[in-house]
């Protein structure tokens, strides 16, 4: 029978993929639009209602403002769509933004946008999550104390169906992505057309009386641009994502650039339609949302529930607990969760190339079993966790840290392709008949980085005080943990490459047998130790008690072992320094000589078999790694239980690429 951890494995994971199968996991546009456009799809839902919340600090007096502030953020979605389609054409090899900075700009820009996407990918996720549960929490109410934990389960879910493959779990967020935006059309088509007939719907919140802020009921002059300018970098959010195509394009299937544009289209005009729907309906409805409704709501207190924007809207058009307003508080709350999963798509696969260019641990270059970068999901999902419990799964909260990196990397990822026309240009690498094309592509990507440059200064100086600085001591930290990680990698190559000289033989081997006692794993190490034909043998022991000691050497001479004992006296017990000095002093009596330390060790079949034997050996072995010109080896004896779970093992009808857990090692 499997073990318990081979199958709940298999349960979670599904069977191994052999790695010539990668290319069946490649997506069609159908499904790629789904899994890489599900967090700009889902932005609409919170995009309206974080504009909101910042034009209600100041009263309903200026919410007259949003149709204005709605539409700059159309427009600057429909650039940046635009800019993208240019980028996934030019460097269609996924590393994107990263890619194209690292190339044209620098390795030290290419550091900044890493460290911005990495900190703006776990954001993502627990903004989206944090924005599902909220849906969630507005049509079941008691879920209000158990917002993290639910929060938290989200994330564990996403990671389990990550790590089953990206064509598979395409198919499962297929169905509340596209649901989503249906129930959005629905919404809007028919909320304007009972506007229409003379039967307008009217939000929940439409009578609220809303109290502006302290000291923001009368704004003027800056103050009024400020508050202008706030809103618009929250507004911003609908942007959020958009890049993740430009990350994902190994994913689609051939013609790869060509597929992830047009998904970057409909990905766009989809996701522009909405937020304009969803913010016109909210201003037909008169929707009203704050940031503290406690303060700002008259009579509202502090155990009741403030809807999410798309709830009012789904319970004006629909009717409150009807089977539309159900329907897309399920739909909202699935894509926003799933929507997390552009990050999860991102993350792994940013992981891995700055893993290769040495920037990051190579583990998140290494794919799993089902031919993803499972350390990269893993990663990825703790550091979301940390969030949402560190912000109790507060979407206002950790909005305000959302946009910085966004923005980031969108400026330096738009001017590094200002940059390779201009080299392309310049080097007469284009030929005449495209020159007109590669023009007009660098006309869009530098109005692309005018624009996403200019909100990103408004976005930080909006948002500082209220979080932003967080991600901006974030991402230095994170640059500068890249560069170390960089610097090492980089000298470890360097004294690892060999020189011109051919390396000298050790002009003598001196063997040296660790013992405890005199049993079976002793003696194999004894054979094999002489089977090696050093120069010199010794079997070495220490005495940290006289009684056990002498037994020992009469032992040995009962059995007139063909190598000496030789006994170091340890007065204070120790077992590791006795033994190091002696190596130590070996070796540097002739430096050109080699020390290869054999250690006997025996294998054993269950973890707590593990936890019953001495460890001391281990930490020897250990410490016996750092010494120059000393070689250890470990001569493995198998006991019984390792035997038999070995045969267990060989009798399982294991999958093809099936992984099997490695048996533990004890020592002695």
């Amino acid at each position: 029978m499997p073990s318990t951890n081979r199958l709940v494995k298999r349960v979670v994971l599904g069977r191994a993929l052999r790695s010539d199968r990668q290319a069946e996991q490649e997506l069609p546009k159908r499904l790629a639009l789904p899994i890489f456009a599900s967090d700009p799809l889902s932005s609409v839902t919170y995009a309206t209602q974080e504009l909101l919340v910042i034009l209600t600090l100041g009263g309903i007096a200026y919410l007259y403002l949003t149709p204005y502030l709605a539409a700059a953020v159309v427009v600057l979605l429909t650039v940046v769509v635009l800019s993208y389609r240019q980028l996934v054409h030019a460097y269609p090899t996924g590393g994107g933004d990263y890619e194209v900075a690292s190339t044209n700009l620098g390795r030290r820009s290419g550091g900044v946008v890493a460290s911005a996407l990495l900190v703006d990918y776990v954001l993502t996720v627990a903004v989206s999550v944090s924005a599902g549960v909220d849906n969630i929490i507005s049509a079941a109410h008691g879920l209000q104390d158990h917002r993290v934990a639910v929060a938290l389960g989200c994330v564990a879910l996403l990671t389990a169906l990550n790590l089953r493959g990206v064509r598979e779990n395409g198919r499962i967020f297929a169905i509340p992505t596209y649901g989503f935006v249906l129930g959005v059309a629905a919404l809007v088509a028919y909320g304007f057309y009972s506007a229409a007939t003379g039967d307008t719907p009217q939000a929940e919140s439409a009578s609220y009386t809303v109290i502006p802020a302290d000291g923001k009921d009368e704004l003027t002059g800056l103050a009024f641009a400020f508050l202008a300018l706030r809103a618009f970098a929250s507004g911003c959010t609908a942007l959020t994502g958009v890049e993740g195509i430009a990350n994902g394009v190994p994913a689609f299937r051939r013609p790869k650039a060509r597929n992830a544009a047009t998904t970057l289209a409909l990905m766009g005009a989809i996701a522009g339609a909405m937020f304009i729907g969803i913010t016109a309906l909210a201003m037909l409805t008169d929707v009203r949302y704050v940031e503290d409704p406690v303060r700002q709501i008259a009579g509202f207190s502090e155990g009741d529930v403030q809807p999410s924007v798309i709830a009012q809207l789904g319970a004006a058009v629909f009717g409150d607990g009807s089977p539309g307003f159900f329907y897309l508080q399920v739909m909202a709350a699935g894509i926003l969760i799933l929507a997390a999963n552009t990050a999860f798509n991102g993350f792994p696969v940013l992981g891995s190339i700055l893993a290769q260019d040495r920037n990051l641990p190579r583990q998140l270059h290494t794919r799993g079993d089902r031919l993803v970068y499972s350390n990269g999901i893993l990663t990825l999902a703790v550091f979301a966790g940390l969030l949402i419990a560190a912000f109790d799964a507060s979407v206002t909260r950790l909005i305000q840290l959302y946009i910085v990196g966004v923005f980031t990397s969108f400026t330096f990822g738009q001017a590094g392709m200002v940059k390779h026309w201009n080299t392309l240009l310049r080097k007469g690498a284009v030929p005449a008949d495209r020159r007109g094309a590669v023009l007009r592509s660098r006309a869009i990507n530098f109005l692309g980085a005018s624009l996403t440059g200019l909100v990103l200064v408004i976005v930080t100086v909006t948002k500082f005080t209220h979080g932003a600085y967080l991600v901006l001591i974030a991402m230095p930290v994170l640059y500068g943990i890249m560069r170390g990680i960089n610097r090492h990698y980089e000298r470890v190559a360097e004294e690892l490459e060999p020189d011109d000289e051919l390396i000298p033989l050790p002009s003598r081997n001196h063997a040296v047998v660790l013992v405890s006692k005199l049993h079976a794993p002793t003696l194999r190490a004894l054979t094999y130790a002489r089977a090696t034909r050093p120069h010199d043998l010794t079997a070495l022991t220490v005495e940290v008690d006289k009684e056990e000691s002498r037994a020992l050497q009469e032992a040995w001479e009962r059995r007139a072992l063909p190598v000496p004992l030789t006994v170091i006296h340890s007065p204070y017990r120790e077992i590791t320094r006795p033994v190091l000095d002696y190596v130590r002093d070996l070796h540097r009596s002739s430096p050109r000589d080699v020390v290869t330390v054999f250690i006997p060790e025996y294998v054993v079949g269950h973890w707590w078999e593990q936890l019953l034997h001495n460890q001391s050996a281990l930490r020897l072995k250990a410490r016996l790694l750092f010494q120059p010109g000393v070689m250890v080896t470990s001569v493995a004896y198998q006991l019984r239980s390792s035997q038999q779970r070995q045969e267990q093992q060989d009798a399982q009808d294991s999958a093809p690429g099936d992984v099997r857990r490695p048996l533990r090692h004890g020592t002695d």
